[in-house]
């Protein structure tokens, strides 16, 4: 395999996962995945930029079959999909150095073992001259989504390389990115991994955004080149930092009916309202199609049965899973029904932890719904079409 060209001075090897189907042992790769190394090359030294999964090393490596020497190894990030090739590189070119922040290296020393004096550490905005005015620039971008994750930027050529930052689980023949295509896979991304650090981010866009970039070099996904730098800051910006819309994600489960009749009829009555409705059955749930659904919705409604004297644990799960990502909804609630008893909510509110939104009145309904329970559900979606039509 041969690397894709970008600029003179820098190549693209992508290394895609086509069937790799969960990352993490957790999130869906409905789409497979890849994982991005760069080749820098200055008029006296040369770089790579991230190295592979260490199950696809085999990959990279074949695209530096000729490539002679290698002089530094940048590590962005540590976790594995990134840096788990760096011990095979320096098999390769063992006079190469490993070239990353403080917490980096204390990070690779412990995950991949590799030795201290293999290390070079750089600051925040410390450059590493490649010779022939090719400059690597280093960002400290933490919390995206490590304490230590840092961008590299190379102004001579225009190349932002942003890690996870922009990232999409995408594997695709196509090196560079279209709003069609890499829409919904970044979204995805940025739900499953980004949006619990959506502050950083927000903090890490106003960092880059003075860059000029040309292209934007992810570690997962497609180049973003032409109008897609602009376009993928916009995404972000609006992911991470807007308003929360007129939506409601409505996430159920329903064993013996009961439930479902109380989900449909908020359902109806939220679209007869003017709002926005996302209604996600719990039972096969794509956890990756729900963390999508929460990033932009104003309000959260959890409808489940009792299972045990609490909620269902599909439910629980979801409940936990709000708390893990922390989406930016505003208010939450709760439809349920029971058969004898329990502690439905406080069975939610424990898996909810300190999320923090208000709490809507619950509506919970003994056995099949009657007339009178309907109404609360009508009274909730009108408290909830209420509330979005105030003021951010």
């Amino acid at each position: 395999m041969k690397p894709f060209k970008l600029t003179d001075n820098v190549e693209y090897m992508c290394v895609n996962h086509f069937n790799r189907r969960f990352f993490d042992a957790l999130i869906p790769l409905p789409q497979g995945t890849s994982y991005n190394s760069y080749l820098v090359r200055g008029a006296e030294k040369t770089a790579v930029i991230d190295a592979a999964d260490p199950e696809k090393m085999g990959v990279l490596l074949d695209y530096l079959k000729e490539e002679k020497k290698i002089d530094y190894i940048i590590a962005q990030h540590a976790e594995q999909d990134h840096s788990g090739g760096i011990t095979a590189l320096l098999r390769k070119y063992p006079d190469a150095m490993v070239v990353t922040n403080p917490k980096c290296k204390e990070l690779l020393m412990t995950h991949l073992h590799v030795p201290a004096e293999k290390f070079i550490e750089v600051k925040d905005g410390e450059e590493l001259d490649l010779g022939g005015g090719r400059k690597l620039k280093f960002i400290y971008t933490p919390w995206v989504h490590w304490p230590e994750t840092m961008c590299t930027w190379l102004e001579s050529d225009g190349v932002l390389f942003t890690c996870d930052l922009f990232g999409s689980h995408l594997a695709t023949a196509n090196p560079f990115s279209d709003p069609e295509d890499v829409y919904e896979p970044m979204k995805r991304y940025y739900a499953e991994i980004m949006m619990p650090f959506r502050q950083q981010v927000k903090a890490d866009l106003e960092k880059i955004a003075g860059l000029p970039a040309g292209f934007i070099c992810p570690s997962h996904g497609p180049v973003h080149k032409g109008q897609m730098p602009g376009k993928v800051r916009e995404y972000y910006t609006d992911w991470a930092v807007s308003a929360p819309r007129n939506k409601v994600v409505l996430a159920y489960i329903s064993m013996h009916g009961s439930t479902l009749v109380l989900v449909n009829r908020l359902y109806s009555r939220l679209q007869e309202l003017g709002v926005h409705v996302e209604k996600l059955n719990l039972e096969d749930a794509d956890t990756g199609r729900l963390a999508m659904s929460l990033v932009d919705a104003a309000t959260i409604v959890v409808g489940t049965p009792m299972v045990l004297a609490g909620a269902h644990p599909k439910a629980i799960y979801a409940a936990y899973l709000v708390n893990a990502l922390r989406p930016k909804a505003k208010w939450i609630g709760v439809l349920g029904s029971f058969g004898w008893g329990g502690k439905l909510v406080e069975s939610l509110a424990a898996a909810l932890g300190p999320f923090k939104a208000e709490v809507l009145p619950p509506v919970l309904v003994k056995g099949l719904p009657l007339e009178d329970d309907l109404k609360k559900v009508d009274a909730l979606a009108e408290e909830i079409a209420k509330k979005h039509a105030l003021p951010a």
